[in-house]
């Protein structure tokens, strides 16, 4: 059964995303992380006191929001890579929700807050099918033509209905590199969960086009006019970016905001360093930027969510969380 998401953020103002799980994650466990083919998502069954852990790390860094460690969990890709039952991977999936809110329940007794309190917020992170592939594809969505948008439908419905079902306050959809899995997933969450808030962010490889190569600004404006359509604007949280450089931020935001023109998209970023991840050496490649000196541009264009991806440390979550702190912007 689906929780009562009767929280309103919109006396919050902007709120702060966590960083990337998995890269804190590493620092909190001895086995290697990149390039295992569960990524973090391995450690929900292996250490869950490390994914506890590491969501604190960033609730104590000031972040207003979590992600699950499910970005890369598919019932298939435990049955494969851990041997387990199929029942088992359900089960694993529901631990990642449950993880997530031990750590909330820690975090909140460590602050003297009520444990009813709305916030933190726990959203279910579901990545691309590119993710289960194992084989970089999230950034390069060189799937779209090889599989149907009811077959992702399909696809992303199981992990998906599992996180809901465990008591998420909402779902990320999140790194989607094509236009077409942007559709399968706002059409399944738009027409099959009424009660859910959700965002959806783009995997984008430049200033102008996605992974796969098509237009952000098109893709953006095709998933707003599906929520239009359903009029589900009170359940829409955001539609933007993750894990993409943050030099090609702004000029992305522009391309949507001008392609929109009199609508106010409500929009969520939650950028990498602008390292280069190598599939083959199953590592980051590259020189990283601070996120947060990218912030007041990105706010200023009318970013309300804010936070890290792919090695975004809680030092750096605590630095946005600091500047945010500093405002006095609401939505």
């Amino acid at each position: 059964m689906e929780k009562n998401h009767s929280w309103n953020w919109s006396n919050k103002g902007i709120l702060v995303k966590c960083g990337g799980f998995s890269s804190q994650l590493a620092k909190n466990v001895t086995e290697k992380v990149d390039g295992d083919p569960l990524w973090g998502s391995r450690f929900d069954a292996t250490n869950p006191e490390a994914v506890i852990k590491t969501h604190l790390d960033f609730l104590r860094n000031g972040a207003d929001i979590i992600l699950t460690n499910t970005y890369q969990s598919s019932v298939e890709g435990f049955v494969k890579y851990l041997g387990v039952s199929r029942d088992r991977g359900v089960e694993l999936i529901q631990k990642s929700v449950h993880l997530a809110k031990e750590a909330k329940k820690q975090f909140l007794i460590e602050t003297n807050s009520g444990l009813e309190s709305a916030f933190p917020l726990i959203l279910a992170s579901i990545g691309p099918y590119g993710a289960c592939l194992n084989d970089g594809s999230e950034y390069s969505g060189n799937y779209a033509d090889k599989i149907s948008k009811d077959q992702l439908k399909e696809w992303h419905r199981t992990r998906l209905e599992i996180c809901l079902a465990a008591g998420v306050d909402g779902l990320a959809l999140e790194t989607l590199p094509c236009q077409l899995e942007a559709e399968a997933v706002t059409e399944l969450v738009l027409d099959n969960y009424p009660e859910s808030k959700f965002w959806v962010s783009f995997q984008c490889k430049d200033e102008k086009s996605l992974a796969s190569g098509e237009s952000f600004a098109q893709a953006a404006l095709t998933v707003w006019r599906l929520v239009q359509d359903r009029k589900a604007e009170d359940r829409l949280l955001g539609i933007g970016l993750n894990c993409v450089n943050p030099l090609f931020v702004t000029p992305l935001l522009s391309s949507l905001t001008k392609a929109a023109g009199p609508n106010r998209i409500p929009l969520v970023v939650y950028s990498n360093r602008g390292e280069i991840y190598d599939a083959d050496q199953g590592e980051w490649t590259g020189n990283g930027e601070e996120v947060v000196k990218f912030v007041p541009e990105w706010l200023r264009l009318g970013v309300r969510i804010v936070g890290g991806c792919c090695r975004v440390y809680p030092t750096d979550v605590l630095a946005i969380r600091k500047y945010v702190d500093s405002l006095s912007i609401k939505p």
